[in-house]
């Protein structure tokens, strides 16, 4: 079983180049399927999650090729099937996409119940309900979503709570339909944009994208396009908190500065200096940290999948603070992992209470999620000693070379399969 060893105490200090959004490019694949032309795809993360769901695509025929690790080309007009029941597509959660996109462009999709990190419950119900609309007949049996249409009709849509994913499926299956859609109380997310761009530049009429109010006017048929995923906002939110949480000066690169805005704010906040350039941005923590309050919200607001990145740093922080999830109602089972390095941290419902301890001190954890393993890293680079983190197959879903990104920051952090490697890595590091 593979996991991460860590030996704390290093500052973080350097430039880190920043992935494509995995976000993004889970939808943008499965929109990629809704032309029989060859589209070509770059700057995508080459990570778990896009491989299942490029593989699952091979498994309805469409050929995939492989340009270089970051750029792949799509052809989709030898799609031979409409069932999707690989076994590793119900272990992501972006799975959803692949109806959407099915039932935009054949009129019929079957694909397993997704997955992906169990932060809560995340139901699929606005999905549906979109699909509904537009005259989507659907069920649920045997494990798996059935949808079929004899014909898609544009509809006017409003969702009863803002959701991406919902969000994102209902414009994949409206691109084509008869009509005009209207989606209201839309998510704003970046990865919703993009997901809009990609299919504006395959031929689809879409506006609004960015807003809470989409408009979709169908049209008969897409082509094909190039186009390039917008740089991760969550990877490049972990290693600016990387640079807090270690005390370092690190850069983050190839990033759009203004998706960031939530995360740099509250950086700023807790007493960190940021630099601004057009694609760059630049963390430095010199000073110790102060206390805040946060609730994530929403894109613009504060991201929850950042969440635990900011409650690592806020529990090395001067006073008290208090974390409010309002997005997921299981997002802070790894407290109880941060509890064993020392954190004072007292979770009721959906709060956390956080009084600031001066350190934290090396620990055997495990990562229960992608986001929460990623955050536990970060702890454990600036505690006392060794740490170890099992199950990093979470983090691995979402993060590019983790490991080596950190270790070009001066990490000491290596990943180990035998209890051998972890001993080696132990003497090596003193």
């Amino acid at each position: 079983m593979e996991q991460y060893v860590i030996k704390g105490g290093n500052p973080l200090v350097g430039e880190v180049e920043i992935g494509g959004a995995k976000n993004a490019a889970l939808a943008i694949l499965a929109a990629a399927v809704m032309t029989d032309d060859t589209v070509l795809i770059e700057n995508v993360p080459d990570v778990r999650d896009t491989n299942v769901m490029l593989q699952a695509m091979e498994s309805i025929g469409v050929r995939v090729e492989r340009i270089d690790r970051h750029t792949v080309k799509i052809t989709a007009k030898n799609v031979n099937g409409h069932v999707i029941e690989d076994d590793y597509i119900k272990k992501i959660r972006a799975s959803y996409y692949l109806i959407g996109a099915l039932l935009g462009k054949y009129k019929k999709a079957e694909v397993s119940l997704p997955g992906g990190c169990n932060i809560g419950s995340r139901p699929i119900d606005q999905h549906l309900k979109g699909f509904r609309a537009l005259g989507a007949k659907v069920d649920i049996a045997h494990g798996m979503i059935i949808a079929q249409a004899d014909d898609l009709k544009g509809n006017h849509i409003y969702l009863d709570v803002v959701s991406v994913g919902a969000t994102i499926n209902v414009m994949l299956a409206s691109v084509m339909a008869q009509g005009v859609t209207i989606i209201e109380n839309a998510a704003k997310e970046p990865h919703v944009v993009d997901v809009a761009n990609f299919l504006n530049s395959m031929g689809a009429n879409i506006k609004g994208a960015g807003t809470d109010v989409i408009r979709v006017r169908g049209v008969e048929t897409l082509h094909g396009t190039e186009y390039a995923i917008i740089p991760d906002q969550i990877e490049a939110g972990t290693f600016m908190f990387a640079a807090a949480i270690t005390k370092g000066d690190v850069t983050v690169k190839n990033v759009i500065p203004k998706h960031l805005e939530s995360i740099s704010a509250k950086l700023l906040e807790i007493g960190c200096e940021i630099e601004e350039s057009d694609d760059a941005v630049r963390v430095v923590a010199s000073k110790p940290l102060s206390h805040t309050h946060v609730k994530t919200l929403p894109y613009p607001g504060f991201p929850t999948d950042m969440q635990p990145q900011i409650t690592v740093a806020l529990a090395l922080s001067n006073g008290t603070s208090i974390v409010t999830e309002s997005i997921f109602e299981n997002r802070f089972k790894y407290v109880d992992e941060l509890t064993r390095m020392g954190a004072n941290i007292k979770v009721e419902g959906n709060t956390a209470i956080i009084n600031g301890v001066s350190k934290y001190t090396g620990a055997g954890i495990t990562a229960p999620d992608l986001r929460a393993g990623a955050a536990l890293v970060l702890a454990g680079l600036s505690a006392e000693g060794f740490t170890t983190v099992d199950d990093i197959r979470y983090i691995e879903r979402g993060y590019e070379d983790f490991d080596i990104k950190l270790k070009s920051l001066g990490a000491l952090i290596e990943k180990v399969d035998s209890a051998r490697d972890l001993q080696k890595f132990k003497l090596r590091v003193g």
